[in-house]
């Protein structure tokens, strides 16, 4: 299992997610994972809401990230978002709970939220295991 550290080490070649967004990962578990992420305009849609692509990105890297923090490589099947609401706060957060851990598949809900506490959407993802880490 990775520390922080070695997670957010790790995870700083998905410049996608760290750069580009500025993902950031918070904490990780056992099959648990919360990242945020600042808001400015770079996330935002030409109507000045929260990009839907933004919060899509974001639970894909929490679910990569807490898929991925153990021994196992595991890379997304498949990822089903809902949207609730627009977020109304200034940071925006994904946390990832694994929901069932199996030899070759796993299943994940991740939840992505502001810092009001509202909900603004909801993914489910499934993944499947590549193979070991070899660090």
């Amino acid at each position: 299992m990775f520390t922080l550290k070695e997670a957010r080490e790790y995870f700083a070649k998905d410049t996608y997610a760290t750069e580009t967004t500025g993902i950031a990962i918070d904490e990780i578990g056992e099959g648990y994972a919360k990242v945020s992420c600042t808001l400015d305009r770079r996330h935002l849609n030409a109507r000045g809401a929260v990009m839907g692509g933004m919060m899509f990105t974001m639970a894909d890297f929490a679910f990569a990230v807490a898929s991925n923090c153990g021994g196992r490589v595991v890379v997304s099947l498949q990822n089903q978002i809902s949207y609730f609401s627009a977020p109304k706060g200034e940071r925006l957060f994904a946390e990832a709970r694994c929901v069932k851990d199996g030899r070759s598949t796993c299943f994940y809900q991740v939840d992505i939220f502001d810092d009001t506490g509202r909900k603004a959407a909801a993914s489910v993802i499934s993944g499947f295991v590549v193979g070991e880490r070899k660090e």
